[in-house]
Formats: C-alpha cells, structure tokens, sequence
C-alpha cells in the first residue's frame, strides 16, 4: 500500500492547488520568459544534470551557458526581435539549447516534422517565411531535395557533420562567450510576444504552424510541473519528437522548472522502452496516443516491472487500454490531460478516473469557460436555433467542445496560426450571446453527471451512414477489443449508389484473428449503421510523429481489391459474415447492385 505522504501528494485537490500556485506570477506579469528563468536556474541548481541522452549530458549551468552561446550566434547573424528561424533536428539536449537561446532574443522559431519530406517539408518551411535555417547533419539531405520548392537565397546552417557545403553552427558557437546576455546587450523578450511555432500533426491536410508565446510556454512549465508535483529527484523519460508541443515543451519544461532531470531518447523503442526506464531510474514518463497500446501488445520483457515510475503524463490513452496498461505495468498514478498547442483551454484527469480526458473543478470554471454544442455532421458546423444561437449538448450527448476567448483571462487567449485564414475558421461568435467569441477544437466530447468529459471523435473522422452519425473512434474501440486485434483504424468510404460514407475498418491482427468471432462481436455492440461494411488486414498502420493514426491515406486507396494490398473483405447482410471481397463482388458494389 501507499505511504499517507503519497496519497495525499495525489490528491486531486493538492495538484489542482499546486498548479495554480505554481502559475499565479505569470498571470500578475512577475515572471521572467523562459529562456531567462534558465539562467535562474543554473544559479539555483548548479552542476545538477538538465537534459540527458546516450550521446551527452548538460548540466542546469551547461544549459545556461549554451542557451547564451545561441543568442550571441543570432545576434551575429543579424537576427532580431519578430525574425524566424526553422529548426529542423533529431531529438537531443542542444535541441532545446538552439531554441531557447534564440527565442531570448526575441526570434520565433518554427519546430519542423523531422518525419517530412519534399512538398510536405516545403510547406512547413514556407509557411512561416524564416530568415535561415538550422538543421542536422543527418537531415540535410532531405531539405536538400525539397530546395527547389522552398526557394534559392534562403541560408542553411547544419548542426554536426553532414553536408560539406553547408557552414557548421556547433563549431560556430563554440568559441562565443557563455555568460547570461545583459539587457544593454538585448532586452529580453515580453511574455506576449512569440516565441515558436509549433505545427498541427497534419492529420486532416498540410499541417498549420500555430503561435505559441513565451506567456503560454511558461504556463504550460509551471502548470504541468505543479500537476506533476516535479522535484530534483525525478527524471523525466521523454521518447516523444522535440518539435511536438508534449515532448518538446510539457515533459521538457515542467520537469526544468521544477529542477529534475530530461532524459531525452531520439524516438520510441518498444522493444528497450522498459530496460531504458529502469536503467535511467525514470520516475516519470511521458506518453501521447497510440503509444500505450504499443507497450501492452508487445511481449512481455523481463524490466517491465521493476522501474521506479511513480506518474505517467499524457493525452490519448483510450479507455480500452487504461485499466490493463496500469495494472500490467504497475503504473501508480496516471495524470491524463486534453490540451490542443493552439487551444485556449485544456481538461485535467487529477482523478485517474480510466477514459477521461479530464474536467475542470467547479472553483475554476468562471476562468476556463467551456461548452459542448450540437454539431450538424452534414453542415460540418455546430447547429443553431432560430434566433442564430448554438444549442448546448444534452447531458451525456456529443457535441464540439468550444473554448470561450475572454479577454480578462489571459489564459483563454487564442494565439492563432501564421495562416490568418485558419484562424478564423477557429473562432465562432455569437454562440450563445451577441459579440461572445469562442474558440472550436474541431473535437466531439460528452460529459457525465460528475463533469468529466470523454473524447468520442474528430469532427474530420466522424461521418453520416444511413443518416446517423458514426463515431470512427468508439467503432474503434470496439474492434481492438475483439481477440486477435491490436490496432483498428475506422474511416468512411464513399460507396456507389448511396448518401453518405461506408464504414470501412484497416485491421492489424495476430494469429488467433477470428473473422467470425469480430463478426459477431461488431453486431451485438455495434448499431447497424455503425458496423464496418468493409475491412481490410494490413501489416501495420502508419501513425504520425505524434502516434496518431494516419487514416487519409487509407481512405484515399479505398477498397478496390485491383489496387489495395492485403486481404479485403465485405459484410455481406443476407450471409450475416463477412466475405472476401474479389473483383466480381467489387463490380456488384459498383455497379449498386447489393442490399447495403
């Protein structure tokens, strides 16, 4: 059993308790940005060690000296206040190091995808318009072929060896001086003013670089570092992308401020995620999305429950795995969360309630007002009466949460994307009252009689059948619960003939898959219309850096057995089971000849 001290550090009052304390000189305009609250750092902890990875190790002073090496390089680039620069490196302590000294002069750095390429890299460099920009040796290449789309003219500094052409920054800033930059040298920045660009998973389309000021970065360090209870004796295990607001700013920034140790890995192993742990003697952990699910379908390793994690932080454990991933692995607290990095509100799970995304407590909700609205699937917009107004979402029902923008409230602020159009297509007025604005996370939730809401879907993924609504991610649910399934990605497909959008499932399974056995679970848990009419078995999903599944492209190569690989198959309704779906039976589906 718990120590008392234990149960009482996780009260869910006590975290609720220690953000807000942690927060409140940010919001009374007496806190320092965060590249400046390093240099107090360092001063406070010395030569104990910051950001850690198998490659090198910087201590909180090393940090410190590095961060003011990097704002003297931009300084003699000629870089300014309002200046951008693309930063596109793999997961490592100078990382932060390059963006932190940057962003203290004022300059916003826009965090690129490593995972991009070509067109995709292209727009995420363009998009922002930068003045240079710095990137990994090993990464050079990529952005080498994607030149001709970005431009000629724009310069390039590489990080490590790598391109001969390119000039080296590490060598660069070696020789310049370390010591904390004066206000005569540059004035700091102001809490408002941007610091980076952090780009949307691009789930939905071309991802969008969305703002994100020294004002939110420091809330979001003291916040989850006060949810988290961080002290120097917790090391922080981050396996999460750098260029993402959860690896890059949450696990990073909470566990600084509050004087404990990153342990930084250049990306997720399953197979040597717990050995790692263990070894590092971890005793947090970060997680986002499908991540969880991959450490409880992977065999059983010998570390696994012998690590000193005490918390697991993140967003996107599903309900269908909580219990087993906790029990499994022997997780004593999970701190689940809602946030979006353009979002002006996020949801707390202090409760470890399993499949909540969080709430807010009744003592806070004057300062984060948050509604749940009817949303028209077909109009792709929140449903109003006659008088103009949204209709709030009855208990229990979905509806598209929004965020209301008060200007009184910095923390309900929307900083909005460099795309002025995105922008606006985020900002709904005239809700619930004349002139009230609010915020839309493009996110359908319910919530329950205790105020906890649930994620049920995208508005993108949802789609009409039959015209009802089907929720893509509680159809999900449902299919990775059947035997022999470890991952389920559900979308919608046009089908000849008929209104709306198919269900269609892309299935990873195991040996013991039963086709029948899903069959039968899908139609006693699932409404007709919500039941996959096609399947399809791959060898795996693709996820984005974010472990997000890539679904698009799934519903883009759609179920033409000509031209999808892998085994195919057809709920045949006079059969009651699902069928190979062949050439002949595709021909009858397109010609509209099956009862549907």
């Amino acid at each position: 059993m718990a120590a008392p001290e234990d149960e009482n550090k996780r009260s869910p009052l006590k975290a609720w308790v220690r953000a807000l304390e942690r927060t409140a000189a940010i919001d009374r305009g007496r806190a320092s940005a965060l590249p400046l609250l390093i240099e107090e750092l360092a001063a406070c902890f010395g030569t104990a060690p910051a950001l850690s990875s198998r490659e090198v190790s910087l201590s909180y002073r090393a940090l410190a000296a590095s961060v003011s090496r990097y704002a003297r390089w931009g300084l003699a680039q000629g870089l300014k206040r309002g200046d951008v620069v693309g930063l596109l490196m793999e997961n490592c302590p100078e990382y932060l190091a390059i963006w932190l000294g940057l962003t203290r002069l004022g300059v916003t750095v826009a965090l690129i995808n490593t995972h991009l390429t070509q067109a995709s890299l292209a727009h995420s460099v363009n998009t922002v318009r930068p003045r240079l920009l710095v990137c990994d040796g090993a990464l050079a290449p990529a952005l080498t072929a994607a030149g001709a789309l970005i431009g000629t003219g724009l310069p390039c500094w590489m990080h490590g060896a790598g391109e001969p052409a390119l000039p080296r920054l590490d060598q660069a800033v070696a020789t310049l001086g370390a010591e904390p930059l004066t206000a005569a040298e540059y004035p700091a920045p102001a809490l408002s003013e941007r610091a980076l660009c952090i780009y949307t998973s691009g789930t939905t389309g071309l991802p969008k670089a969305a703002n994100v000021s020294h004002y939110r970065l420091l809330q979001w360090s003291h916040w989850f570092a006060g949810l988290m209870d961080v002290t120097p004796r917790d090391r922080m295990y981050d396996c999460l992308p750098l260029y993402h607001s959860v690896g890059g700013v949450v696990a990073t920034g909470a566990t600084l401020v509050g004087g404990g140790t990153v342990v930084l890995r250049r990306r997720f192993s399953a197979s040597s995620f717990w050995a790692d742990v263990v070894a590092e003697r971890c005793t947090l952990f970060q997680y986002i999305g499908e991540l969880c699910r991959y450490l409880l379908n992977a065999p059983p390793h010998a570390q696994e429950a012998r690590h000193g994690l005490r918390l697991a932080c993140g967003n996107g454990l599903r309900g269908d795995v909580w219990l087993a991933f906790q029990e499994r692995f022997r997780i004593p607290q999970i701190l689940e969360y809602y946030a979006a990095t353009e979002g002006n509100f996020s949801l707390y799970n202090c409760e470890g309630r399993p499949g909540a995304i969080g709430r807010i407590p009744p003592f806070l909700a004057h300062r984060v007002p948050v509604a749940l609205v009817e949303f028209d699937v077909a109009a792709g917009m929140p449903r109003r009466d006659g008088a103009g107004r949204c209709l709030r979402s009855a208990a229990g029902e979905p509806g598209e949460a929004l965020g209301q923008i008060l200007p009184t409230q910095g923390g309900t602020r929307f900083e909005g994307y460099t795309d002025a159009a995105a922008t606006g297509g985020k900002i709904l007025t005239d809700v619930f009252a004349p002139g009230d604005t609010w915020y839309r996370t493009g996110d359908l939730m319910r919530q329950d009689a205790q105020g906890f809401f649930y994620f049920v879907d995208r508005i993108g993924d949802t789609f009409r059948w039959k015209g009802e609504n089907v929720s893509t991610g509680e159809v999900a649910a449902v299919l990775a619960g059947c035997p022999g399934v470890s991952e389920a990605a559900v979308y919608g497909v046009p089908v000849a003939n008929a209104d709306g959008r198919a269900g269609m499932a892309a299935l990873v399974v195991g040996a013991d898959f039963d086709l029948a056995a899903l069959h039968r679970v899908a139609t006693e848990r699932l409404p007709a219309y919500a039941r996959p009419l096609f399947l399809r078995l791959v060898p795996a999903i693709e996820l984005t850096g974010t472990f997000k599944l890539r679904k698009q492209e799934l519903a883009a190569e759609g179920y033409d057995p000509a031209h999808v690989r892998g085994a195919l198959y057809f709920d045949d309704v006079q059969r009651g089971a699902y069928v190979p779906l062949d050439a002949p039976l595709y021909a009858r589906l397109a010609a509209g000849e099956l009862r549907l």
